[in-house]
């Protein structure tokens, strides 16, 4: 993997300050700014596009969430990490429909935030088990006639493609388990995107959770 330069994005500075000695002790890892504030937060993203933002929640003004939300629309290809304080049942629908490409608690970090930034930075989706049990749930109870009328539109085997990366494995992952090349999985993934009309690997999480095919892990 090449370099990821990194926004981290903490009201803390303290907390900024020991994450940042983490991540920089990693050789390909580089923070490459820092923000208090969701708004200093979007204004960073447009000044130095980083590959990945470290998003904390709860933030004077204009929240992480909110922030996530409008980095999102930007349309840069800056990826999102939530890290925070907050247990899963509280923020994670919000966060992922918000356009966040992982979620992971600040108890987690020490042993889980270097793996999460690599996954989110590859455009993969980095959520732990437990929270995609809670997204199955929840997704199942808020909508129990989902539409289908996308789901037609993709090949068996692309249903599978979309399934496998809704479920957080990586291209060369998902090769091994159908005996095909890390390239085709990204073939297959591009043709879904341009089918569904979707412009984020979060998305595809969100559909595929909408329609069932999301297992339950």
């Amino acid at each position: 993997m090449s370099e990821v330069r990194i926004l981290l994005v903490d009201d803390h500075a303290m907390f900024r300050a020991g994450i940042r000695a983490l991540l920089e002790s990693e050789e390909r890892m580089t923070v490459v700014g820092e923000a208090a504030t969701g708004d200093e937060a979007v204004d960073e993203v447009r000044a130095l596009k980083p590959d990945v933002v470290v998003m904390d929640l709860s933030m004077p003004g204009s929240n992480g969430l909110e922030a996530t939300r409008r980095i999102t629309a930007l349309g840069l290809n800056t990826r999102i990490l939530v890290l925070t304080v907050h247990a899963e049942e509280e923020y994670l629908v919000p966060v992922v429909e918000a356009g966040a490409s992982g979620y992971l608690t600040k108890t987690s970090a020490d042993r889980d935030l270097i793996e999460a930034i690599q996954v989110v930075a590859r455009g993969e989706v980095f959520l732990p088990p437990k929270a995609t049990r809670l997204l199955l749930q929840q997704y199942r109870s808020a909508d129990q006639n989902p539409d289908l009328a996308g789901l037609h539109e993709l090949s068996s085997r692309e249903q599978e493609v979309l399934a496998l990366t809704a479920e957080g494995f990586s291209s060369r992952e998902i090769g091994k388990k159908l005996f095909i090349s890390p390239k085709t999985v990204d073939t297959y993934r591009a043709r879904i995107m341009d089918k569904l009309e979707l412009n984020h690997r979060s998305q595809l999480v969100r559909f595929a959770l909408r329609v069932g095919l999301l297992k339950e892990m």
